[in-house]
């Protein structure tokens, strides 16, 4: 099968560079290009309503957030310049969402994509015996395929 538009779903550990490396080098040699994707959690801050105004936690949380983004933006913005460098079409996003393997799945449909790449485990380790729980969620709710990097 002749891939076009590659989805790679980044979150910046080490597995997730690998997984970059690789969509990177079979996009240079299929020609495909590629839409990186970074999704920031919602920062939610879990606190008594007498231990602190909601109107501060809520400052916190979006404060928290916008930092977050911040640093999405740079890493994307750095994965993007990498993938030019090997003469590969690449745009990224970076989307805020509580379930990030919807936010993967949905905007790959929406981009029209017809690969998901991405790193086997992520940030949170080893959530499952053999595969992270998001790379499990992204496999079992899509109907395009998923290239799976260790």
């Amino acid at each position: 099968m002749h891939y076009k538009h590659i989805m790679l779903a980044v979150d910046g550990s080490e597995p997730s560079r690998k997984a970059e490396q690789e969509c990177i080098a079979f996009a240079r040699s299929s020609g495909a290009k590629v839409t990186a994707i970074h999704v920031v959690s919602h920062f939610h801050l879990h606190f008594q309503p007498w231990q602190a105004p909601k109107s501060v936690l809520t400052t916190i949380e979006k404060q928290h957030e916008e930092e977050a983004k911040e640093i999405a933006r740079k890493m994307i913005s750095e994965l993007e310049t990498r993938a030019k460098a090997e003469g590969v079409k690449c745009e990224g996003l970076v989307v805020v969402g509580d379930h990030p393997y919807e936010e993967i799945v949905n905007s790959a449909e929406k981009h029209q994509c017809d690969l998901i790449v991405m790193a086997s485990h992520g940030r949170r380790g080893f959530d499952a015996m053999l595969l992270g729980s998001e790379t499990m969620k992204v496999l079992t709710h899509t109907k395009i395929p998923v290239l799976v990097v260790r």
